[in-house]
C-alpha cells in the first residue's frame, strides 16, 4: 500500500522540467544566441535592401522606355552582389550587362541605364549629405562641413533634374523619372527603405557584439563603408569603416562589427541570387515545357 501511495504521487511533466534547462542553457549560451539571431535578422535585412533598390532601379528603367519584366530585371540586380565583392562599380558594371544580355530588344541602350543609376545615386548622396553631421564627431570634422556637402548635393540634384527635360539625346532618357513628382517620389521611399534597413543592420550587429552604439553611429558607419567601398578595399571594407568611426570605443569589438556587417551582407546578397539563379533555371524549365503541352492540345 505504501509502495502504491508513492508511485500515485504526480511527477512533474515533461514541458516543465525542459523549462528550465532551456532557461540554463539560454543563460549559457546567451552571446551565441544573440550574435546568431542577429545575423539571421540583418541577412534579411540585407535582403530587404536589395529589393528596395532593385525596385527603384526598376522604376527608372520603366521610365526610361524600357519594357523589362520585374522578374528579370530582379535577377539582373542579383548579379551586383558578387561584383560589388571586389568593387561597387563592378557591380553595377555587371547588374547593367546582365539586364542587357537577358533582355536586349526591351532593354534601353547602356547610355541610358548609365544614367537611369543617377536619380538613385543622387538621394542616397542627399541622404548621405544630411547626415553626415554623424560624422563629425568621430573624424573632427568641421562642424560646416556637411553644409558644404548638402549644398553640393543639392545642386547637383538640381541641375539633374534640367538635364532630364531634355530628350535629344538617348543620355538624358535615363533621368525620366525626375520629370514627374510620382516617379521621383517613388524612387526616394524605395530608396529609405533601403538605406533604413542598412542603418537597423549596423545597429543591431553593432550592439550584438557588445558596442554600445546609437542610431547615428550606425548610420556614419554605413555612410563610411559605402566611402570606402569606392575604393579596392575588398571584403574588409566593413571592418575598416567600424574602427574608423568606433574604434576610441574598443578596436576588436568595432572590427568583429564591421566583420559581420560583411558577412551578412555577403549572406543576405547570396541570398538573393541563389534565388535569381532558381528563377532562372524555373523560367527555362518552364519555356520548354509550354511548345510540348500546346503540341498535345493540337494533337
Amino acid at each position: 500500500m505504501a509502495r502504491d501511495a508513492v508511485e500515485a504521487v504526480p511527477r512533474p511533466s515533461a514541458p516543465l522540467e525542459l523549462a528550465p534547462r532551456l532557461t540554463a542553457f539560454g543563460r549559457r549560451h546567451r552571446t551565441a544566441l544573440t550574435i546568431a539571431g542577429s545575423v539571421v535578422a540583418t541577412a534579411l535585412l540585407q535582403v530587404v535592401a536589395l529589393v528596395s533598390r532593385s525596385e527603384a532601379w526598376h522604376l527608372t528603367i520603366e521610365a526610361a522606355g524600357g519594357a523589362v519584366s520585374r522578374r528579370v530585371l530582379y535577377r539582373a540586380s542579383s548579379m551586383q552582389v558578387l561584383g560589388s565583392v571586389l568593387n561597387g562599380h563592378l557591380g553595377v558594371a555587371a547588374r547593367i550587362a546582365a539586364l542587357r544580355r537577358s533582355s536586349p530588344e526591351v532593354c534601353p541602350q547602356v547610355p541610358t541605364l548609365i544614367a537611369a543609376e543617377l536619380p538613385i545615386l543622387t538621394v542616397e548622396a542627399m541622404l548621405a549629405a544630411a547626415a553626415s553631421f554623424t560624422l563629425v564627431a568621430p573624424l573632427g570634422l568641421p562642424w560646416w562641413l556637411p553644409l558644404i556637402g548638402l549644398a553640393i548635393v543639392a545642386l547637383v540634384s538640381a541641375g539633374l533634374r534640367q538635364l532630364a527635360r531634355r530628350k535629344s539625346r538617348e543620355l538624358w532618357r535615363g533621368l525620366a523619372v525626375l520629370r514627374s513628382l510620382n516617379g521621383g517620389g517613388r524612387v526616394v521611399g524605395l530608396v529609405l527603405v533601403a538605406v533604413f534597413a542598412q542603418i537597423f543592420r549596423n545597429w543591431i550587429l553593432l550592439r550584438a557584439v557588445g558596442v554600445d552604439a546609437s542610431i547615428f553611429d550606425a548610420t556614419a558607419v554605413l555612410i563610411a563603408v559605402v566611402t570606402l567601398g569606392q575604393l579596392p578595399v575588398g571584403p574588409t571594407v566593413g571592418a575598416a569603416a567600424a574602427v574608423l568611426i568606433l574604434g576610441r570605443d574598443g578596436v576588436a569589438a568595432a572590427a568583429a562589427g564591421g566583420l559581420l556587417l560583411t558577412v551578412t551582407g555577403t549572406l543576405g546578397g547570396l541570398g538573393f541570387a541563389a534565388w535569381a539563379g532558381a528563377d532562372h533555371v524555373w523560367s527555362r524549365l518552364r519555356r520548354r515545357r509550354m511548345p510540348s503541352s500546346r503540341s498535345g492540345i493540337e494533337a
